[in-house]
Formats: structure tokens, sequence, C-alpha cells
């Protein structure tokens, strides 16, 4: 009997994301009692950005690149000829070229940060020191920020947003301590219909902010503070071929919009003191790109891999929260932006993977992994 109720999750869970790009716009209502939430609005259309270098017209597909030495640091100044791309391992001509370093050249309109607390999926012991670090961020260099912050909260009830970013950490400040008032966790989470629960809810919310990034220019940076969500790969849950089509609609929608949204994704974490050995490296088996819906699974919408796959990076578990933050934010600035345009396309929903090769070997280039292609009508 437990089993085939966890199936019956597992087939509630599946149906949802079908149709994620619905229900990622309807954010729960809250009870009576709890504040109203803050809408998404949309923002006034900023000036193209300021190229260092074109060098032919646009291609239909762009890529931000960020390039790092051994030691972890962004690499700048840089030009075309340092670049090789390599499209389902075949050399694409790069159509234009620019480059940014923060100093001389900024981008345009300005990186946002956007700080995101998982309280759904973070033990309910770690949000205060979440909370603390975070805090700790804000009010560094007085409370001037580098980069437009905005923070978001995702608790079981669903997704909070703060409007509008700013580069007032200590006007943030006030957002910030309203998240120890909304924390509220999931019942029976670490059962198989909480694991599928807080799964459907941390995909509908991230499904959420891409569709609503994806209309804004520039590059953003999502950073979600959390373990992520549960990966629903156990064989209590199990697949029809019929769920694994679906699974493969919510991958190819979800990839397109965070590139075409110009978002990367970075997975941070505070240590885990009540069960440090629950972190493991599992889904490194996900990494690889998903080329039909027979090879689609949960695993393949894991955070760890979604950051790997949008050209983040996944830091922690660690005591130095404030640490890791300022290790994604440090490479807002310093990129490159190229284009291609992509072959015709056999069939809707091809899947073609991508590499940055660069001249200096000792250098390591970080872009989206790969995307899915069309046909032209």
């Amino acid at each position: 009997m437990t089993t085939n109720r966890f199936r019956t999750s597992r087939g509630t869970c599946i149906l949802l994301l079908g149709f994620i790009s619905v229900a990622a716009r309807q954010l729960p209502a809250q009870s009576p009692q709890s504040p109203p939430d803050p809408v998404l609005t949309q923002r006034p259309a900023e000036p193209a950005a300021k190229t260092a270098s074109v060098i032919a017209p646009e291609g239909r597909i762009h890529l931000d690149v960020t390039v790092t030495d051994a030691a972890g640091k962004p690499v700048t100044g840089l030009e075309p000829w340092d670049f090789k791309l390599l499209d389902e391992n075949q050399p694409r001509k790069i159509l234009s070229f620019r480059s940014y370093d923060g100093v001389l050249v900024k981008p345009e309109p300005p990186v946002e940060v956007s700080l995101l607390i998982d309280t759904a999926n973070l033990p309910f012991q770690q949000v205060a020191y979440v909370r603390s670090e975070i805090r700790r961020f804000l009010v560094e260099n007085g409370g001037h920020l580098s980069q437009p912050v905005s923070l978001f909260l995702l608790t079981d009830t669903g997704l909070r947003v703060q409007p509008q970013p700013s580069l007032d950490g200590n006007a943030l400040l006030a957002v910030l301590d309203r998240v120890k008032a909304n924390v509220q966790t999931i019942t029976s989470a670490a059962s198989g219909d909480g694991m599928v629960e807080r799964f459907q809810l941390s995909i509908r919310g991230l499904t959420h902010i891409a569709e609503y990034e994806e209309k804004r220019p520039g590059k953003k940076l999502l950073i979600w503070i959390g373990p992520g969500w549960p990966l629903l790969n156990s064989t209590i849950f199990q697949f029809t071929e019929k769920d694994q089509r679906r699974y493969f609609d919510s991958i190819v929608q979800l990839s397109t919009k965070l590139r075409e949204g110009r978002m990367v994704l970075y997975s941070v974490a505070p240590a885990d003191v009540t069960s440090p050995g629950t972190y493991n490296f599992v889904y490194q088996n996900f990494l690889k790109g998903v080329r039909t819906a027979h090879q689609a699974d949960t695993g393949n919408l894991a955070l760890k891999v979604l950051s790997v796959e949008t050209g983040g990076r996944i830091l922690g578990p660690d005591n130095n929260l404030t640490g890791q933050i300022e290790s994604c934010i440090a490479e807002a600035n310093a990129f490159y932006t190229i284009s291609f345009n992509p072959p015709p396309a056999e069939r809707a929903d091809e899947y073609h993977d991508l590499k940055v090769r660069l001249s200096n070997p000792a250098l390591t280039a970080r872009t989206s992994s790969g995307y899915y292609n069309q046909p032209a009508n």
C-alpha cells in the first residue's frame, strides 16, 4: 500500500510538470493572517548593452561566457580569436563578440543578483544562520552593494519576491527581517509524499522566475541558498513513457527559458550540522544532455545540474555562506558574450551539446552547456 501511494504522488507531480508554464503563474493564496505577497512587476526596458567589439551581425543564439584561471578568478582582456565554439563537436562561426571587465566596459543594464532563501528545503535549524549570513553580506561596505540585489523567499506556501532590486543593503534588511515570520515547513518532508511536494514546489518557483526574467534584458545571477530539492529517482517512484514525455517537455522548456533569459544559476549551501552525510554527488549522473524523452528523469531538473548547465557553480556546503555569495558576485561583471547561428534542425527539441574552447588551456570557460534547436517553421 505504501508503494502505491508514492506512485500516485509521483503521477500527480509529473502531471503538474507537464503544464508547468501555466502552474508557475499561480502562486498559492496566503492565509488571512499572512501579509500579501509582493507582485512581480514589469520593469521598463533598459538601453542595449555597450559593446567592446562586434565582429559581425548578431547571431540567433547568445551565450554569456565566464572565463576563470586556475585559482578560479575571472579573466578579462581576451580577444575573439581566443575562443572556439563547438556545437555537437563541430566548429561554429562566432558572429558577434563582446567583452566586459566591469571597469572600462560595464554591462548595461547592470547585472542583477537575486538571493533566493529556500526555506522549503532548508532544515529549520539552518534558517536563522542563513538570515544572519545574508545580513552580514548586506551590511558590508556600509550597505553599499556592488550589484542590484533582490531577495526571494521560497516557502511551502509558494514564492515571495521583492519586486525591485536595490543597491542599498541597509534597505534590504527590512525585507530580510520578514523572512523569520514567514518560515513554514512541509508536513512529513522526509516521506515520499513530502519529497514529491517539495520537488514540485521548487520547480514551479524556479520556472516562475525564469518566465519573468526571460522578458527582461541583461544578464542575471540567481543564487539559490539551500541544499536543493529532492531527486525522485528512488525505485518507489516509477516512470511510464507518458511520464517521461512530460518530464522531457519540462526539461526543454526550463532549459530554454533560463538560456534566453540570460540567467546563471548558483547553488550555495550552509553546512548541515544535523545531517552531515546527506550531501552527495548523485547529480553528476544527470549532467549529460537529455536528447530524448526516454532519457528524461527528475534528476535532470536538480538544482546542481541546472547550475552547471547554465554556466554557474556549486559552492558549499560550508560555514562561510557570506563568502560563497561574494564569490558568485565577484564574477558578475567580468564575462564575454558571443553569438552564433544554429544549423537547421531536423526535428523539434533537437538537443545540441555546446563547448567553448580557449587558446590558453590553463583557462576554463563556463557557459550554457547545450540548447534545444527547433525547425525554422
